[in-house]
């Protein structure tokens, strides 16, 4: 999960810390969105999910996912590895790819914060909302959180937006000043629940643990926004990459159940 910094590549499904494999079968799904534009995602659906999740990773977003349901590229970051442990908790789940005019070696990169993202996801939404009958919710993980809070920022529940956002592990500074963090975001926009989840030793320079206060008292218009805070797992290698506490590496199954409960 190269979230912050450089992408990391992993080969063929990446199953870590997901335990027995999901009995939940996944499809490739590509909608409609912008004139001439596709937006791809891997879709896992139980019967009669509670809710719906769009699952936004870090880094530069770019799963490379192919038609035989293969990720190529971020297979390791949190939220794509755990994406059966939310199907299992009763979620119909949509991990987002890039759309098909970022499909270039760009990606999500200086996309996150475009009017053109906040298409691609009304269109999904629609999507989703149409197959489950369910709330949709957005969820990022560090780079991840700057498409979900925009999203937020740009498009209303009553035009055609999400029912929530959830920001895991979120980018409350900006190192290298090039990028808008989570905080610099039009947050009192946001009318909808938010849910913030984030390791207290998370090491990653753009995501301190003591930021987060900022991010709740932003949240003005959120009819309901809390701070889930976590401890234990292991971590190792980059502090920002997918095997750090920035990644829950160890505590993935707790964070998930967190997260499903706080949703439903």
């Amino acid at each position: 999960m190269p979230d912050i910094r450089r992408p990391l590549l992993f080969i063929a499904l990446y199953a870590f810390a997901q335990g027995a494999a999901s009995q939940i079968q996944a499809r490739v799904v590509d909608v409609p969105t912008r004139t001439g534009v596709t937006q791809r995602f891997l879709y896992l659906a139980p019967e009669r999910p509670r809710a719906a999740v769009m699952l936004y990773a870090g880094g530069d977003g770019g799963l490379r996912i192919q038609p035989g349901q293969t990720i190529t590229w971020l297979s390791g970051n949190f939220l794509v590895r755990s994406r059966s442990l939310f199907a299992d908790k009763g979620l119909a789940v949509a991990v987002m790819d890039a759309p098909s005019d970022r499909q270039d070696g760009r990606h999500l990169t200086a996309f996150r914060q475009t009017p053109q993202h906040a298409e691609d996801a009304r269109a999904v939404i629609a999507w989703l909302r149409e197959q489950t009958r369910a709330p949709v919710w957005l969820v990022g993980t560090s780079n991840g959180t700057l498409s979900a809070a925009y999203i937020a920022t740009q498009l209303p529940r009553e035009k055609g937006g999400a029912d929530g956002i959830v920001l895991t592990s979120t980018v409350l500074v900006s190192p290298s000043g090039r990028t808008r963090p989570v905080p610099g975001m039009a947050l009192e926009r946001i009318s909808i629940p938010v849910l913030l989840v984030h390791h207290k030793n998370d090491g990653c320079q753009a995501c301190p643990f003591a930021a987060t206060a900022e991010v709740i008292t932003k949240l003005v218009s959120a009819p309901r926004k809390d701070l889930l805070a976590f401890e234990g797992g292991t971590t190792r290698g980059d502090p920002c990459e997918a095997m750090a506490h920035h990644g829950f590496n160890g505590i993935e199954r707790e964070v998930v159940a967190k997260i499903a409960d706080w949703i439903k």
